[in-house]
């Protein structure tokens, strides 16, 4: 498992912050989710291979949980 930090923009609140992080950490290939509000710093942990696939369902996620945030890796 690797380690990936990711800038996170546009969230409201930090309850925004705790729920997105609760629909983040039900995605099976990844483990581990954190999202700080305050530093707007998302990080989790997957497998290199499933790199791709893990920003993939990440973005679904967010994009269905809350459509004005956007991540960037780091």
């Amino acid at each position: 498992m690797k380690k990936i930090k990711c800038k996170i923009k546009g969230l409201d609140c930090a309850n925004c912050a705790n729920e997105l992080e609760g629909a983040l950490n039900k995605i099976d290939i990844i483990d581990n989710v954190n999202i700080s509000f305050m530093a707007e710093r998302l990080t989790f942990e997957c497998d290199e291979s499933d790199r791709d696939i893990a920003f993939d369902e990440i973005r679904r996620v967010i994009k269905k949980e809350e459509p004005d945030v956007t991540i960037e890796e780091v």
